[in-house]
């Protein structure tokens, strides 16, 4: 069994035992209604981010509209990749992510009719470039077989961690390029299936959305370890994303337990009247929970807050009336492509 190249730093040390530690602590509802409002909100999120990364224009609200079914007017190959995609995700409990069958039927889905060889491994070269050019030349075709098949090989009997397998096994997919087209979107669904099976808390935090928040250090990272000819930078990069990513997730999900800042006695739902009078000095659990989304993502519009939150459309509307009127956010710019500013001191 060949073992790929990588060294394990001090820092990545730590982050695996503050990850291991938050995931001990903290469970999400996986199950019932709020976990199928979380997987339908993050299964939006995800596509976009993954097709956003590789130059797809569409929105996050025209690829809900394609989850949908509604009509929606863009390139015909930009819509066939969120199609493709929903047909993926929606496999995602089905895929596993140590059967190298899997990864090729997942490919074969992805890029259907979009490229000639779906499903199967290149038969040409390969390089991938940046704004000064040629930045790697990926391994020849006839290596393709092999190389995947040690790489398989290793993520099915390797002891390390599997938070190090995973990232390790991401970096080596990109480096062997397996495929003509379709490698990146492909090799980020498989390091969020192999976290999958660490906990499925990973499936409401995929890797999409962290690389696409952080594109530019994501491809610094890898080219460091193609550099040192080693995955370490690219283990601590995304090691520290993933942690990123479960801080963000518990404040989120903070307003919904006890908290020394909220009474327990406040309604979750906003009530159908609002009063004709400036509101408390002290934003209530779901207001709370508003500030915070907006805080992390400040671009977020209804549609995406009430799903985020559990809440209605109308409902959000009244939140942000009130939160408005209290001074805790203000509109920046159109309502189409504007974003909000936060001013409550959520510290306070």
């Amino acid at each position: 069994m060949a073992t790929p190249p990588f060294n394990i730093s001090a820092e990545a040390i730590n982050r695996i035992a503050e990850i291991s530690a938050l995931l001990e602590r903290h469970n999400i509802a996986l199950e019932g209604e709020q976990g199928l409002k979380l997987r339908k909100a993050n299964r939006v999120k995800t596509i976009h981010s993954s097709l956003a990364i590789e130059g797809n224009t569409l929105s996050e609200d025209e690829v809900r509209d394609i989850i949908n079914g509604k009509q929606v007017v863009a390139p015909i190959r930009q819509i066939q990749e969120v199609k493709n995609a929903i047909r993926v995700y929606d496999l995602y409990s089905q895929l596993n992510p140590f059967a190298e069958k899997d990864l090729l039927k997942a490919h074969g889905i992805m890029m259907e009719a979009l490229t000639d060889d779906a499903g199967r491994y290149r038969s040409g070269g390969v390089g991938v470039f940046g704004e000064s050019g040629l930045v790697h030349m990926a391994p020849p075709p006839q290596r393709v077989p092999e190389l995947m098949g040690d790489l398989f090989a290793w993520l099915k009997k390797s002891k390390d961690h599997l938070l190090i397998r995973s990232c390790v096994f991401h970096y080596e997919f990109e480096f062997i390029h397996p495929f003509s087209d379709g490698n990146g979107r492909t090799g980020r669904l498989w390091q969020s299936l192999i976290l999958g099976r660490l906990n499925p808390l990973f499936e409401y935090l995929p890797v999409e959305n962290m690389v696409y928040a952080n594109q530019q250090e994501y491809y610094n990272a890898i080219g460091a370890s193609t550099r040192e000819g080693q995955s370490g930078p690219f283990i601590d990069f995304m090691l520290n994303e993933i942690l990123k990513a479960l801080q963000k997730n518990i404040r989120e999900e903070a307003p919904n337990k006890v908290s020394d800042k909220v009474s327990d006695k406040v309604p979750d739902k906003v009530p159908d009247k609002v009063p004709n009078k400036v509101p408390n000095k002290v934003p209530n659990k779901s207001e709370l929970s508003i500030l915070l989304m907006l805080a992390d993502n400040p671009r977020l519009t209804r549609v995406e807050l009430a799903e985020k939150s559990g809440l209605t459309e109308n409902g959000i509307k009244k939140i942000i009336t009130n939160m408005k009127a209290a001074g805790w956010i203000e509109r920046k710019g159109s309502n189409k492509t504007g974003h909000w500013l936060v001013k409550y001191d959520l510290n306070s």
